[in-house]
Formats: C-alpha cells, structure tokens, sequence
C-alpha cells in the first residue's frame, strides 16, 4: 500500500489531513510542494483544480481536505472520526463545514496580510520542507509572490480587518463550547474537534507543525497583539491539539 500527501507545509487544510493519517496509524508519504509550482504537479493528478492538500492511495486521487477525511474513515475504518449516531455525526460536520468555510480562510487572509510585510518570516513558512534553493528563488521574485499572492486570496487591509472580526467570534464561540464539555460533540473527539485544532494552529503555533515558526519578537506586532488578546480563548483550543495529536 502507498499512500502520498501532496501538500504545502504550512497548509493548515494539509495539518488536518496529517493529524488524521497519524490519528489513525497510518504510514504515509508527503510530497512538499512549493506553492506556484504546485499547479503543474496537482492538475496532473487531479485533472481539474490545483488546490492541496490532495490524497493518492495506490492510485486513488481525492481533493480536499474534507473528502479526504471522508475517504480515511472509509478506507481505515479504525479509530473512526465521526461518530455512528446520525445525529451527532450531523453536528460533527455541522462543525467541520463551518471552521473549514470561515475559520480557515479567515486566519490565511489575516496572517498573511501581516506577514507578507516581512519577507524574511515568510519565506521559511512558504518553503518549509522544499530544497533550499526554493527559498532563494522566492526571496528574488517575492514582489511578485506577494502580489499574486494578495490578488489570488483577495488579502488587503480591508479583507484582513473582516478577517480578524470573523476569528474572534469564532474563537469565542469555540471557547464557549470547550467550557461546557470536553469536544465540540458528545463525549469523544471527532473530526470537529480535528478541524478546530488544525485550522487554528497557527495561533498557537505547536511543535508538531511541520514549518520553522517565527521567534515571538519576529512576529507582526498587530498580530502579536490580537494573539495576547485572544489567549484565553486559545488555551482551549490548543490544549484539544496537545492531547490528541
């Protein structure tokens, strides 16, 4: 059996898809694209659209995030994501639909609004587990990468500040959740729970990640501001990933 991950490093889509390949024990190998270059590679596969992360099990091509951990509890069917209960897998994906539709553009949109300003921090994040050379290649042409990066994922001041509106309710309405019980739904963890941790790790910013993150006095003071304002509503958060990673 082999099973390849076409992903970026710093894809948070991508950390939801590892967390459920190593949740359930399965061997797999990531091929760590650098993003622009990735099109090539992903349409050859795909024959549609270029997005990652994209699953290849013996020969078996699923795209997205979703649809790959759709096709993992199909596939490996132990240590399952979603409960059995009609209900309660509703809400789980009730859950995951709306951090995957809303959290996680929203912290792409807000993180690299600020830390494309800083060429020097973003470069490693962006070419995190490709050859070295990649990060020469976007340190020459990152006018350009950060221009088409802005015009792809519509990121502006204006986009940013919505962005950042939209996290803190959604932090909050998470930490509200985690007060009451332990997961987002009934009494075990779940993909709900998978996807909140992925998606919201770069707040966190945990060993596990596969990237170089930035020193603390390296990041973006309006992002360093937000995130010391946000603690509380992180902790939970952070702790789901901690004790299920």
């Amino acid at each position: 059996m082999t099973v390849k991950l076409y992903q970026f490093c710093i894809s948070h889509y991508a950390e939801k898809v590892r967390w459920a390949l190593d949740y359930k024990g399965i061997n797999y190998q990531p091929v760590n694209l650098l993003p622009g270059q990735h099109v090539k590679s992903i349409r050859a596969l795909t024959k549609a659209e270029s997005s990652v992360p994209v699953l290849d099990h013996d020969g078996q091509i699923i795209q997205g995030s979703a649809q790959i951990l759709d096709y993992l509890d199909q596939a490996f069917p132990e240590r399952p994501l979603a409960p059995e209960s009609p209900d309660a897998r509703e809400q789980v994906l009730a859950w995951e639909k709306k951090l995957d539709d809303l959290a996680g553009p929203a912290i792409r949109t807000w993180i690299y609004h600020y830390f494309l300003q800083r060429p020097k921090v973003v470069i490693p994040l962006l070419a995190a587990g490709t050859p070295f050379y990649n990060r020469i290649i976007l340190s020459l042409a990152f006018s350009r990468v950060d221009e088409i990066m802005r015009k792809w994922m519509k990121i502006n001041q204006a986009t940013a500040d919505t962005a950042q509106q939209a996290l803190e309710t959604l932090l909050a309405e998470l930490a509200e959740a985690y007060r009451q019980q332990p997961y987002l739904v009934g009494d075990q963890f779940s993909r709900a729970d998978l996807t909140a941790g992925a998606l919201m790790a770069p707040l966190f910013q945990p060993p596990q990640y596969p990237v170089p993150w930035p020193k603390p006095v390296k990041i973006p003071k309006p992002v360093q501001a937000m995130l010391a304002q946000w603690q509380d509503d992180i902790a939970p958060i952070a702790e789901i990933y901690r004790n299920n990673r």
